[in-house]
């Protein structure tokens, strides 16, 4: 009797512990289950994953909408009608959304699959699916405090047609190339694969619904012990990853009023300062604490200081991969011809060559002058203290050919400045510069935006979609639009 006495006071404190942090800003999500998938099998945990979530969500003050089992339609029309929930609350609001299902990428775009597309190609996939672009860009699109994207939707590629044709998992996507407030979290890292787990639950929803019940946690603290326990329960073969642009704190649960709060956070550590802190130290001590951290440079020192089994070779696949998804994410950011190729030239043998090379083909007579990317965007190549991948040296990805003299140039005008129209036919594309005399043509791959950018509010399958002013302008990892097909 004492016990359950105790218990229900736990219950009621944690739930008013939830309610005082929602107090001071408005809490809105959506949480998604996508299991009955009709042109493959079924995913037994995503609609369990779901409705645990969306539990754990309301305990912690969160309005929630909850869905389950959507098609292509009703996806978009969810998002859109989120967007306009988040506008309706108001500035001051955190808006979460929470997707379980499949999840792949086609030729570095990242899409959500709703359960009643049934592709017989690749070409399909960006009919039938939903770009995650498309869902940061709606969401980044109007005023909120905090924008969090939780994926547990990089379980394998479904669809017989294209699965061996198509990278694994998903690709990765930088937060912070684009406007601050936005956390993206993956099940696992970019190009691997999820469990959908043999419980009720996914590995990464079963460590979620730990971590977040506890109080005072920042929320990248509770991934962190997320990220350690899917890790430990799949012995390695599973390791959540996020990106995160986050100003604002949040918590799930607020700190009792005894605990301490305002712990400020550790200041991220060079490759060199984690060989000193991880020297001397036990292998599977090492091994925890890179883990738990996630960063690139982490895992670099531990491959340089540690080579027992089964930890470092463990830690040096996910460090190949995490190098070969940034060479990727540079080569799609980028998108010419000589960008695919110089990644095949690093890594000539993976599961994205089939689409490196089929990408550098189709782009082969794109103009290939001076490509520009933001310095933000840039990702430099960090050697490592001994090779990790059977590539040589990185080929130049950002300058394709030499810029032209300023001698060799005489005027650059924009087009509103000229007195005739372009030569190059068709109208002006908003990514391009003519330059008077060489008649040359500089191409300019438009970061992702993940903000809240101005620009007037515009139609997203019924709902709600990303406004910049325009048409979509897109992500970082771009498709259709950006004349792949």
């Amino acid at each position: 009797m004492r016990r359950a006495i105790l218990r229900a006071a736990a219950t009621a404190a944690s739930l008013l512990c939830g309610v005082a942090a929602a107090a001071a800003e408005s809490r809105v999500a959506l949480v998604i289950g996508q299991s009955a998938y009709r042109a493959v099998p079924a995913l037994p945990n995503p609609v369990n994953d779901a409705k645990a979530i969306a539990a754990l969500l309301g305990e912690a003050g969160f309005e929630v909408t909850e869905a389950s089992d959507l098609g292509q339609t009703e996806l978009r029309t969810k998002v859109g009608d989120f967007a306009a929930t988040v506008v309706a609350k108001g500035p001051e609001t955190v808006a979460l959304v929470f997707y379980a299902g499949h999840g792949i990428q086609v030729d570095g775009e990242n899409y959500l699959i709703p359960v009643d597309i049934d592709p017989k190609r690749e070409a399909d996939i960006p009919l039938q699916a939903v770009r995650l672009d498309d869902v940061l860009n709606t969401l980044g699109s109007v005023p909120s405090k905090s924008r969090i994207i939780m994926l547990d939707a990089c379980r394998n590629n479904p669809f017989p047609s294209i699965n061996k044709t198509t990278g694994q998992g998903l690709a990765l996507v930088d937060t912070k190339s684009g406007a601050p407030g936005t956390l993206l979290s993956y099940s696992t890292s970019p190009g691997a694969e999820a469990e959908d787990g043999g419980g009720t639950n996914s590995p990464y929803t079963t460590a979620l619904l730990k971590a977040g019940r506890e109080n005072g946690l920042k929320i990248e603290d509770t991934l962190k012990r997320v990220r350690l326990a899917v890790h430990q329960a799949t012995k390695g073969r599973q390791t959540p990853w996020e990106s995160s642009s986050l100003v604002d704190d949040f918590q799930f649960f607020a700190a009792s009023a005894a605990a301490p709060t305002d712990t400020p956070a550790p200041k991220p550590r060079t490759v060199e300062e984690w060989r000193a802190f991880l020297k001397g130290k036990p292998v599977d001590q090492a091994n925890t604490l890179i883990v738990s951290d996630g960063s690139a440079d982490a895992y670099e020192a531990f491959v340089g200081l540690y080579a027992e089994p089964p930890f470092a070779p463990e830690a040096k696949r996910w460090l190949d991969r995490h190098r070969r998804m940034k060479a990727w994410s540079r080569a799609v950011l980028v998108n010419t011809g000589s960008a695919y190729s110089a990644f095949l030239t690093e890594y000539p043998d993976s599961d994205l060559t089939v689409t490196a090379r089929k990408l550098a083909e189709r782009l082969r007579n794109r103009p290939d002058i001076a490509v520009v990317v933001p310095a933000a965007l840039t990702v430099p190549v960090v050697a490592a203290a001994a090779p990790t991948c059977p590539c040589g040296p990185t080929a130049p990805l950002l300058q394709q050919k030499a810029e032209p003299k300023k001698s060799d140039v005489k005027k650059t005008k924009s087009r509103a400045e000229r007195d005739d129209p372009p030569k190059r036919g068709g109208k002006a594309s908003r990514t391009r510069v003519y330059v008077e005399e060489e008649d040359d043509v500089v191409v300019v791959r438009r970061p992702p935006i993940y903000g809240a950018p101005p620009g007037p509010v515009i139609q997203f399958g019924g709902g709600f979609r990303g406004g910049y002013g325009g048409p979509y302008r897109g992500g970082g990892q771009t498709g259709p639009s950006r004349g792949r097909y």
